[in-house]
């Protein structure tokens, strides 16, 4: 079985890396807690790929031209009228303007409503300190772009599953993403994005076993 799960995963890292256009940028982003920081022209797509598996990688998205205009995880919720991120998901701005639009995805279910780990809410939940952190990622690869704390907003958590049941239980569960699986988005306007690759150890988001991704900017020819 450990054979075929890896002659699979490798068919689909082929697949993944069967970039329709041409490709503006290739990096691998790394399990230590790596972050990634890009401005997207318009109709720049964006994929990014689970190499290891159900690792989960939390995303913010901001209007180049106005960065205080950026991704509403609420008004994304409204409009696309469903919790769970998949292709056709729309990623609006607390303005109600289309930022991203995700136009592929091998998953099927992302998250938008588990937010992003802090050392802060890692020693309520599990009673450790000092740990490492998407939020201390996003602080970091905000700063180059004149951003801070404060323009830390609810994200987007690709590749994470937080199921809700009809009770309105919900927990973050291990991700449904195998290696080589991917997401794809279509800038619809000048964009900033930040990504980290979260470093959580803690709970199921990344598989209890954080590895790396893969991020590549392409355009259509």
């Amino acid at each position: 079985m450990a054979a075929a799960q890896a002659r699979n995963g490798e068919q689909k890292l082929r697949a993944a890396l069967d970039i329709p256009g041409r490709i503006l940028s290739d990096r691998t982003v790394g399990a230590d807690g790596d972050y990634y920081d890009s401005e997207l022209a318009a109709g720049t797509h964006l994929r990014i790929i689970d190499l290891g598996g159900q690792q989960a990688v939390d995303f913010l998205c901001f209007d180049l031209a106005d960065k205080e205009i950026r991704y509403n995880a609420a008004n994304s919720l409204k409009l696309n009228r469903g919790i769970y991120v998949t292709t056709g998901f729309k990623l609006y701005s607390d303005l109600a303007d289309v930022l991203m639009t995700v136009t592929g995805d091998s998953v099927g279910r992302h998250d938008t409503i588990g937010g992003a780990c802090s050392n802060q809410v890692n020693y309520l939940r599990y009673g450790i300190s000092h740990t490492h952190s998407c939020r201390d990622n996003f602080l970091r690869a905000l700063k180059p772009h004149g951003l801070s704390a404060r323009d830390i907003h609810a994200n987007v958590n690709w590749f994470m599953n937080v199921p809700v049941a009809a009770d309105g239980a919900a927990a973050i569960e291990e991700g449904l993403s195998e290696p080589g699986d991917y997401v794809d988005l279509r800038a619809e306007r000048p964009v900033l994005v930040v990504l980290s690759n979260c470093p959580q150890f803690y709970n199921a988001c990344s598989g209890w076993n954080p590895t790396p991704i893969r991020v590549i900017e392409w355009v259509e020819e």
